[in-house]
């Protein structure tokens, strides 16, 4: 046990050292941030700190996509991976900060920013740690997290899982609505699928005068989106949490003239992938159905999203032991489920994963909106946290 806190307080140590270093990588990134498989200069830059770290590693996967190794002593013995997405949003920042998006209309809106320098700075971590830990730590940074049909999918198509072959993976995501020191976990299911729909309802349009003469593509189509609701409030067990919305209508009409077509664009989440499946076929049926009836068609296309993120209960609970261990009982808290979707959910298909909150929010600060917004920002003591943790969950994982 004495090893064991004298390991923990190393880490802490290192982080506090490197603090300064990886302050200033997520800087740079957040002030030079690149949309989902178009992150070449991230790349490069990640693979020079790579460089710098001395820590071996491959490019190329999915184009964008590097995996580091470092080898402890025995590195078969056991290996886990560590990952972090580094794709960024098409949102204009607003944020009046030194590092501001250089880049006009692309923000690191998501925090990706952050992850993907906590995992480097746990690489460091790591790297300076070789000679005292048995195994191999995988270190995964992966383009396209925010847009279908997801870096991590593909990514595992190219073998990333593969040579080594680890036995468990980890990963977090910034959560500014939990304050700055403290970190978050759930056992089980966590985050919703997400499945994109695109309907288009087929009519007749004319005068607006003269509905009599038209088939109106919008009246049936509002029909279609109110039905569409008992999908999730009548067919639905009240036990699975389902969410139906859509976002975009496009009725290209005017005050008089009734449009030949009508366009909906909307998204289905769940966490029952058995639901999730029956629920396609259900909302396919009952839009079509009503446009027939009313002497409409209707195209009805599912761009099928990310599955259900299922955190692994003994690997979710290692987890959770260690962050007790290295910030205390009372900064550990448990997550709620939620509808919000990560492409991390591909990888828990394939083997134990734990998906954690690294809370970023500091309300003295008014660092307090929300991921996917211009004025995201966060707490950047939470990269010392981040870091610290993640490499010091990294061990203890190694050590079971």
């Amino acid at each position: 046990m004495e090893n064991k806190m004298q390991l923990l307080e190393k880490i802490k140590t290192l982080s506090k050292q490197y603090f300064s270093e990886i302050q200033t990588i997520r800087r740079h990134m957040h002030a030079h941030p690149e949309l989902s498989f178009q992150e070449f200069n991230t790349s490069a830059f990640i693979a020079q700190k790579l460089k710098e770290f001395q820590i071996s590693f491959k490019t190329g996967f999915v184009k964008t996509g590097i995996v580091g190794i470092i080898e402890g002593k025995n590195p078969t013995k056991k290996v886990i991976a560590l990952r972090a997405d580094m794709d960024a949003l098409p949102i204009q920042e607003q944020n009046k900060v030194d590092y501001c998006s250089v880049n006009a209309g692309v923000m690191h809106a998501c925090g990706h920013d952050v992850h993907t320098s906590c995992l480097l700075g746990a690489a460091k971590i790591l790297h300076s740690l070789k000679n005292e830990f048995e195994g191999t730590i995988k270190l995964i940074f992966q383009p396209g997290e925010e847009k279908l049909p997801g870096g991590a999918s593909l990514m595992i198509a190219e073998g990333v899982l593969e040579n080594p072959k680890p036995s468990g993976i980890i990963g977090l995501h910034v959560f500014p609505s939990m304050e700055t020191g403290k970190v978050g976990f759930r056992s089980g299911m966590y985050m919703a699928s997400t499945d994109e729909l695109y309907v288009t309802v087929i009519g007749k349009g004319g005068h607006g005068a003269l509905p009599h003469l038209t088939v109106d593509p919008v009246l049936i189509a509002s029909h279609i989106i109110v039905a569409l609701q008992q999908i999730v409030s009548r067919n639905c067990q009240p036990i699975i949490p389902s969410v139906l919305s859509f976002g975009k209508v496009i009725a290209n009409g005017a005050t008089n003239v009734i449009p030949d077509e009508v366009k909906l664009e909307g998204t289905f989440r769940t966490l029952d992938e058995n639901w999730r499946i029956e629920a396609h076929q259900k909302m396919i049926s009952l839009a079509k159905g009503i446009a027939e009836s009313m002497g409409a068609t209707c195209i009805f296309e599912i761009k099928r999203g990310y599955p259900v993120l299922y955190n692994d209960g003994i690997l979710t609970q290692h987890a959770e032991n260690a962050a007790k261990q290295y910030l205390g009982e009372e900064n550990v808290e448990q997550l709620d489920l939620r509808m919000t979707a990560e492409d991390f959910a591909y990888y828990t298909q394939h083997l134990p994963g734990c998906f954690y909150r690294l809370g970023t929010g500091n309300k003295k600060k008014g660092i307090t909106s929300n991921v996917h917004t211009a004025t995201f920002n966060v707490d950047e003591h939470a990269l010392e946290i981040g870091m610290g943790l993640m490499a010091w969950i990294a061990l203890q994982e190694l050590t079971l």
